[in-house]
């Protein structure tokens, strides 16, 4: 992204550096609370009796990256989501405390079976959405999204983390 500030050759150098210095520091700060860019995204797949549904996923895969989440984020296009990973089976719990987008989570088993679905999840909740079960990871994608494409407990997700038995 590029972006340039004009000045007025009959302005004062000093104003039109100002709205430079001020251009490059709003541009930071969007770069910086901005999600990732399209080429973080990674390719994630889910089999269903609908046919094979494609995503684009970020992936949390750091305790800090699974604790912010989509914490603070307005908005998540269709099609997008986040996928967290972590690393080996076990029981997790999510709320959705400083999360102000309706979410689908999905929860799957190490071996790329979805094990149960939280459908649109309350925003802003402090209430504990459970796994119910040893999970690998969790993909959270906009709220209606499972119901679309009629995604349920015992499809597939087909992503590099997942090794089918």
């Amino acid at each position: 992204m590029a972006i340039s500030v004009q000045c007025d050759r009959n302005l004062l150098s000093v104003p039109c550096a100002l709205r430079a210095a001020a251009t490059a520091f709003l541009l930071t700060v969007f770069v910086a609370l901005a999600p990732a860019r399209a080429d973080e995204l990674r390719t994630l797949e889910i089999a269903t009796r609908t046919g094979v549904h494609v995503f684009a996923v970020e992936i949390a895969d750091t305790e800090p990256e699974r604790e912010r989440g989509l914490m603070y984020r307005r908005s998540l296009p269709d099609g997008q989501g986040m996928l967290f990973d972590f690393h080996r089976e076990q029981e997790v719990g999510f709320w959705m405390k400083n999360t102000y987008i309706p979410l689908d989570m999905i929860f799957i088993r190490g071996d790329g079976t979805i094990l149960r679905i939280a459908e649109n999840t309350e925003p802003l909740s402090t209430r504990l959405i459970p796994s119910g079960g040893p999970v690998r990871a969790v993909l959270e994608v906009k709220a209606g999204t499972a119901r679309k494409f009629d995604i349920r407990a015992g499809d597939r997700v087909a992503f590099p983390i997942f090794r089918p038995q």
